[in-house]
């Protein structure tokens, strides 16, 4: 049960190298895959090693992930660049940009030994979310939201990058930050499926990986918690309603929005519960403990929760045995491989600068 255990957790670490606490906990825990952030980079070939020497803690092949969306979310800004944010490239028009844009990320993704990438955002650019969510949001169209989304994910896939829809059942009503507060959305069914819920219902097939968003919903659950704690949410509207078969990932259960229902251990657990397959643990070593010593105890006196583990576990090896990018080595980039992407990125973000431009004067001359 505890190997089960492990295979549910995705989990995060401070510092840039292996440090033996972090060693010791890996080898303990053999979690599904690890999170980096900006805190752990220091330059290409530190963050190559650095997912290497992870990866040989634990035996089974890890998820390595990041969250590059471009723009506001943009983990590798200090190493290659800043990468243009979604909403950038959508204002240019040009849908063959938005498959570049998944590209070039997943290509520096790729370059840096990452296999899974948290994007591209599926939430809808509503007048509500607007001040929290800026340019992560590209359209309050679900059509357009879906045709960028297509071309960002077969960009990243054209890299052997995973990508993740973002964040179930959608935050374009939002007034705060889920980082911070629990968005409160007080927006019935109806109007969510026939809004909000469009990408994930159209996209249901497309989508390996859907991250769940610590949102409130009380016109559907009828309660305070958390999307992200609901088996509503989780397993009645996405897996049967929706009819969604791939990898459903919890936000991260150090966020705010999710402290404010539950503290993380719990939360794991209820994830887990509620029909989520991978926890998100990003930060604190003693919270990565929690949530596995919660996540075992709890499965050893619950027979209910024990099945719950199980089916996850084995969804888990099953998406792991048939993905081909968890499956592959890849060098550390050399200096000269990191300058010439950044610069090939460089290209990339003008290229998008000069099509807005150019897209916003014809906009406007045909509006005069």
């Amino acid at each position: 049960m505890r190997i089960a255990a492990g295979q549910l957790l995705i989990v995060g670490f401070d510092g840039t190298s292996l440090s033996p606490e972090l060693g010791l906990l890996l080898k303990e825990i053999q979690p599904a895959g690890v999170i980096l952030f900006a805190r752990n980079f220091l330059n290409g070939q530190q963050t190559s090693q650095l997912l290497r020497q992870c990866q040989r803690q634990v035996r089974k092949p890890l998820f390595t992930c990041v969250d590059l969306e471009g723009g506001r979310v943009d983990r590798f800004r200090h190493l290659t660049g800043p990468a243009p944010s979604a909403a950038d490239v959508f204002r240019t028009g040009n849908p063959s940009l938005y498959r570049k844009h998944g590209a070039i990320i997943g290509k520096i993704c790729s370059a840096l030994g990452f296999n899974v990438n948290f994007a591209p955002v599926l939430d809808l650019a509503l007048g509500a979310s607007r001040k929290v969510m800026n340019s992560r949001s590209v359209s309050e169209s679900p059509d357009e939201v879906i045709a960028s989304a297509r071309e960002f994910l077969a960009g990243l896939a054209s890299r052997k990058v995973i990508g993740a829809g973002k964040h179930f059942p959608g935050l374009g009503e939002g007034r705060v930050d889920s980082h911070r507060h629990l968005p409160v959305i007080r927006k019935p069914f109806q109007k969510l499926w026939a809004e909000d819920l469009v990408p994930y219902r159209r996209m249901r097939r497309e989508l390996r990986m859907v991250l769940v968003g610590h949102a409130n919903y009380p016109e559907v659950t009828r309660d305070r918690q958390p999307a992200s704690l609901s088996k509503k949410w989780i397993t009645d509207i996405l897996r049967h309603k929706i009819g969604y078969r791939g990898l459903i990932v919890s936000d991260d259960l150090e966020m705010g929005g999710v402290l404010k229902a539950a503290p993380t251990a719990q939360a794991a657990v209820e994830f887990i519960g509620a029909g989520g397959d991978l926890a998100l643990v990003c930060h604190q070593q003693k919270n990565v403990e929690a949530a596995f010593e919660a996540i075992v105890k709890t499965a050893e006196r619950d027979a209910r929760f024990r099945r719950r583990v199980a089916e996850s576990a084995t969804r888990i090896a099953r998406f792991k045995q048939a993905s081909r990018e968890l499956n592959r080595s890849v060098p550390s980039p050399a200096p000269e491989k990191i300058s010439r992407l950044s610069a090939e990125l460089w290209e990339f973000s003008e290229c998008v600068r000069l099509s807005s431009l150019a897209s916003a004067t014809a906009e406007a001359e045909t509006g005069s």
